[in-house]
């Protein structure tokens, strides 16, 4: 950029943390055009006098010296294609945060004008993308999130291409008699929309419904997807903008509960076989065809157990509930007794619990069985331990239903290949009761088999990246449905256990982020967490090596490559997180206002004092989505810390090149700092891998350091949440010691 304005606020405190005579010669030194100064830049007054520059023409890039540009985002919004807009954080890293007045604060504020104003210099104006964009969503899955995705994305005007493996629509939802209470009176058992809701769908003219079908190919981009369905009409191509995944889950395997009866008696039951019971309207028992006296409902069978699914299958507790209530309305003298762990029933469903808990015959006892054994007279009895009932409590039953949990029809096929297992383990066994159990298995594969199965054209795989515990899900707490895969969000039990209610409800989030995602690719602009930006990266494929760094390390499979491993950028896949621009060895790849060049000669621009003696230089690179919102805190609390530190915002820990650090040690800086997302199973990086490939990289760092004949301590990887604005002096006061233990850099001067 040729003509830079610099506009400096000295409101905030900002007038009165450092001396400003002397600070447009030092703008102009460093390249500015032009110089202003407001009391309130955020005014109305003091932002008319930024567009009124922008405006005649007298400046093409603006640099605001005033708060974070994580605050007043809307005061301080400019047309981007129009002007380059960068920003420096004096009011939270100099006024609120630094003793007003001293020498070492005034360095401070000087050092980051001079590092905005190199980089804003190096920033080109972004090129828009302009494509043709495809309305219609593909969702895939028919069940309760996917009819309710339908059901959104059509009420938004858009076309909607559903889905499903089975003959018919409603998954696991279809049968059930009476569903727990999602609205008031909360202590009865409601009516099953679940037809309604299908109904709903089918009858919708902008849904097009298939059925007993399955995608067999998915290429393209956000906006620009192919999709090759196969069904009984046979295979047809069509273009999607956007695709919701919500595939389901499948019930644990009971064979593999043993422990917990299964196997031993036809009379020890799962609670999906109790539905289809109470949904013929006779409940009996398997083993002699009467009906039971006494049901035992035995919770966490095979959930929360290290040994099975560690996890919690959320729904558990309340189907429970539910099939206890339905028990008492259509047999109201059959006995009901619960056996859990602990009884979830979050939010308004603790009514329903109450309820269910106070009709005639029901009985609920904190244990654990033990053992499950045949009795005397045909019935069983069970053995429970740690019980309120008391350390070797036992009851007997007729029949013992298993709360089984839930396992996703997710990217995998985890689900899918455990039922095969399963049914190919009970054909192989010669009792009533695992031939009736392998025929349940194949009608549950029959249903389920395929549905998960998006076959996308991306080079980290075909599915979306799960987790482990096989649910596709992002590790994001903040933003549902994301996925890794741009454009694709995933709904319902295939993202994370829910009963009905929350899959509804997750249906129409998922719906809602598609439509928001075909509209951000019209606009041209990205999504979540850089949502509206509209740049894209540019890759100067002439000095490419074809070394592959970027098509592996892009978390959102942005990248794909041709035969001879060139990289082929799919711009509307792009987070624009720059992953690709910190892996890349040759530097060819850039973003117009974030690339090599800006982010070096900001570490460039830093004054680094000759004199071994004097105070070291700390560079400090912050990811913008938890670090710097914890610096932010940290000064709106009045918290400080070390002047000697200069900050550099980065987009994300994998986006910082092992060059700019190269470039701070050979500067004399004396330490560098960064400081990031947390990784691991439960990261809450934005870009999910950024930590993660940044510790990785520490390698190529530690060589750096090595060939430099530079200690390793002077580089230091922190990871912190935002949460953690407290930490932020911490950090810096312990990496000011290391450097105080370390010495000077020994470049310093050269």
């Amino acid at each position: 950029m040729e003509n830079v304005g610099l506009f400096l606020c000295t409101g905030c405190e900002i007038g009165a943390a450092i001396k400003t005579d002397g600070l447009e010669s030092l703008a102009k030194e460093c390249g500015a055009k032009s110089f202003v100064m407001h009391p309130f830049l955020c005014s109305e007054e003091g932002v008319a006098t930024i567009r009124k520059a922008v405006d005649d023409g007298s400046v093409d890039s603006v640099l605001i010296a005033a708060c974070s540009p994580r605050a007043k985002t809307a005061e301080f919004r400019f047309d981007p294609l129009k002007v380059s807009v960068e920003r420096i954080g004096l009011r939270e890293q100099v006024a609120w945060s630094h003793p007003h007045g001293e020498e070492d604060t005034q360095m401070l504020a000087e050092d980051l004008l001079r590092m905005g104003l190199v980089r804003i210099k190096k920033n080109i104006l972004p090129k828009p993308l302009d494509e043709t964009i495809e309305k219609t969503v593909l969702i895939v899955g028919g069940g309760v999130a996917g009819l309710s995705a339908a059901k959104a994305v059509a009420g938004m005007g858009h076309p909607v291409v559903l889905v499903e493996s089975s003959a018919r629509l409603g998954g696991s939802m279809v049968g059930v008699k009476g569903v727990a209470p999602e609205r008031p009176p909360y202590g009865e058992l409601h009516k099953n929309t679940i037809g309604e809701l299908i109904s709903a769908v089918q009858g919708d003219s902008s849904v097009r419904v298939l059925l007993q079908a399955r995608t067999v190919h998915i290429a393209g981009q956000p906006g620009q997807f192919t999709v090759d369905v196969e069904s009984p009409t046979g295979k047809e191509t069509f273009q999607a903008g956007a695709i919701v995944q919500a595939t389901g889950s499948s019930p644990y395997d009971a064979t593999k509960l043993g422990d917990l009866g299964y196997g031993l008696t036809p009379d020890v039951v799962t609670s999906v076989d109790l539905d289809r019971m109470i949904a013929k309207g006779e409940i009996r028992r398997p083993s002699d065809g009467k009906p039971p006296r006494r049901i035992l409902f035995v919770q966490c069978a095979g959930s929360r157990d290290p040994a099975h699914l560690p996890y919690c299958s959320s729904e558990c507790c309340v189907t429970t509930l539910r099939q206890v209530a339905a028990v008492h309305r259509d047999l109201p003298g059959m006995e009901c007794a619960v056996v859990y762990r602990d009884m979830r029933t979050p939010g308004q469903m603790e009514h329903f619990y109450q309820a269910v808990q106070e009709q005639p015959g029901s009985m609920f006892t904190r244990g654990e069985v033990a053992t499950v054994e045949k009795g005397p007279e045909g019935n069983l009895v069970v053995r429970l331990k740690d019980s309120l009932l008391g350390p070797d409590a036992a009851l007997q039953a007729d029949l013992v239903v298993l709360a089984v949990g839930m396992i996703p029809n997710s990217a995998d096929s985890e689900a899918i290949r455990a039922l095969r297992d399963a049914r190919v383990g009970a054909e192989k066994g010669d009792s009533d009761v695992q031939r009736a159990h392998a025929a349940k298995l194949a009608e549950e594969l029959a249903f389920h088999e395929g549905t998960e199965i998006l076959n996308l054209e991306y080079r980290q795989g075909p599915d979306l990246p799960v987790l482990r515990y096989k649910f596709s899900d992002s590790h994001y707490i903040c933003f549902p449905y994301e996925t890794r895969r741009t454009g694709i969000y995933a709904a319902g039990t295939v993202r994370a256990p829910m009963d009905a209610a929350q899959a509804a409800e997750d249906g129409w989030g998922a719906g809602l982020k598609a439509v928001q995602c075909i509209s951000a690719a019209t606009r041209g602009e990205a999504v979540h967490p850089r949502a509206g930006d509209i740049s894209v990266a540019d890759f100067s494929l002439q000095r490419c090596t074809q070394c592959k760094r970027c098509t592996e390390e892009c978390p959102f499979g942005a990248i794909n490559e041709d035969v001879k491993y060139t990289p082929q950028y799919n711009p509307m896949r792009c987070r624009r997180c720059g992953t690709c621009l910190g892996c890349c060895p040759e530097r060819i790849i850039n973003f117009p206002e974030y690339s090599i060049d800006a982010i070096g000669s900001m570490v460039k621009a830093i004054e680094v004092p000759d004199e071994v003696d004097e105070k070291p230089r700390v560079v400090a690179f912050l990811c913008e989505n938890d670090a710097l919102p914890a610096l932010d805190e940290a000064a709106a609390r009045r918290l400080s810390w070390n002047p000697w530190v200069r900050v550099i915002p980065v987009r994300c820990l994998g986006a910082v090149h092992v060059v700019w650090i190269a470039d701070a040690m050979a500067r004399g800086v004396d330490g560098v700092l960064l400081i990031g997302c947390r990784k691991g199973d439960d990261y809450q990086c934005h870009y999910m891998t950024g930590s993660e490939l940044a510790n990785k990289r520490m390698e190529n760092v530690q060589e750096t350091l090595t060939r430099l004949k530079l200690e390793s301590n002077r580089v230091k990887i922190v990871e912190i949440s935002r949460n953690e604005f407290d930490r932020i002096p911490q950090i810096f006061a312990e990496f000011e010691k290391t450097i105080e233990e370390t010495g000077p850099n020994p470049m310093k001067g050269f």
